[in-house]
């Protein structure tokens, strides 16, 4: 497996670290973008847009929109901040966001635990057929379905 390697941030350097690959892609790093992402980075499991909203609505003691949430989160991924797991429509923090990736999820269907991989030959097959079929742009999300360790 061609593993990709990279510094996992935590806490207040995973805040760092996507605050400062937000800002060098040319965006802002507003109070309301700061509340999401924190509260993102505190789930362990993926998080909907609502979950989000919800906790940051509680955190600034009024309503948060979840259409507000969706854009910011949708930020966050074309910006490698957060991964959006498609089969789930929930989001995972990018525990590593100045690296830049395609993505694989193990998700566990017993707890909902999301297990990021990083395999560049995996990943990177993927790319190539896609591209061969004359696709563009190719970005891989590949989701695997299962029971986790812990589940089984």
């Amino acid at each position: 497996m061609a593993l990709h390697h990279h510094h996992e941030h935590g806490g207040t350097a995973l805040t760092d670290a996507a605050q400062a690959a937000l800002v060098n892609a040319g965006e802002q790093w507003t109070d309301m973008r700061a509340d999401i992402f924190a509260v993102l980075a505190t789930y362990e499991k993926p998080a909907s847009a609502y979950d989000i909203a919800d906790q940051v609505s509680q955190k600034r003691g009024k309503r948060v929109a979840p259409n507000s949430v969706y854009r910011i989160l949708d930020l966050f991924v074309a910006t490698n901040l957060a991964r959006r797991v498609e089969s789930a429509n929930a989001y995972v923090a990018n525990s590593h966001p100045g690296c830049l990736h395609d993505c694989i999820f193990l998700i566990c269907d017993t707890c909902g635990t999301a297990t990021h991989l990083d395999d560049d030959r995996l990943s990177g097959s993927v790319r190539a057929a896609a591209e061969g079929a004359g696709f563009a742009q190719v970005r891989p999300v590949i989701e695997v379905r299962g029971k986790c360790a812990d589940c089984d």
